[in-house]
Parts: C-alpha cells; sequence; structure tokens
C-alpha cells in the first residue's frame, strides 16, 4: 500500500476550493435523504422490534420514540442516520441486536467522579 502524503491532498483540496471560487470548477456533491419522524414506525416494524426495543437500540426514551412516531418531534443528528442504517440494512441491525440482547453483561462501567 503506497504511503499517503497528506500535506498534498491537503493543498490540492485547497486548490480545488479556490478553483470553486473563481468559478472555475465544480465540486462533487451528494443528498442523503435521511429518515423523518414519519418513517419511524415503519422502520421498527420492519426491524420487527417492539417500542421498548426499538428505544434501547436508539438509546432514547419510549416517550422520545413514541413522539418521533407520532410525528409529535423530529430525530436529530445522530438518531436520523441510525435510522438509515437501521432502513437500509435492517438485517444488519437485527443481527447487532440479537447479538447485544443475547451477551452476558461482562463489564460495567463507573460512573467518572
Amino acid at each position: 500500500m503506497a504511503k499517503r502524503n497528506i500535506g498534498k491532498e491537503i493543498i490540492q483540496g485547497l486548490e480545488e476550493i479556490k478553483a470553486w471560487k473563481q468559478g472555475k470548477a465544480r465540486l462533487r456533491t451528494y443528498t442523503v435523504d435521511l429518515p423523518r419522524a414519519a418513517d419511524v414506525s415503519a422502520i421498527r416494524k420492519e426491524l420487527g422490534l417492539s417500542q421498548g426495543q426499538f428505544a434501547l437500540f436508539m438509546g432514547v426514551s419510549v416517550a422520545t420514540l413514541r413522539n418521533w412516531e407520532q410525528e409529535r418531534r423530529e430525530p436529530q443528528g445522530p438518531a436520523r442516520s441510525l435510522l438509515l442504517v437501521a432502513a437500509r440494512q435492517p438485517q444488519a441491525v437485527r443481527a447487532a441486536f440479537r447479538s447485544v440482547m443475547s451477551a452476558p453483561r461482562t463489564k460495567t462501567y463507573a460512573k467518572a467522579a
């Protein structure tokens, strides 16, 4: 594997930005449609998880999940990204959820002082 020249890559990137600002170049852009509150219920049902299980997986309270499902609130930030993974790769999410739920707890974490 060839060694990267980070300095050269940074300079190249800055040159691309300069050319773009001068109207001499077009930059590639990508649009990703992240799931919205209206999608949450369908994603959860596709995974075959209860509200409690899905809330645990998402790292939110059941009340928050219900607010999303009833479209009173919109998921934000990392939650929307995780919903995208759940929608596009449900088998991976199911496998991850099963492995966590079936694994014995072997480590506890102490609160920071």
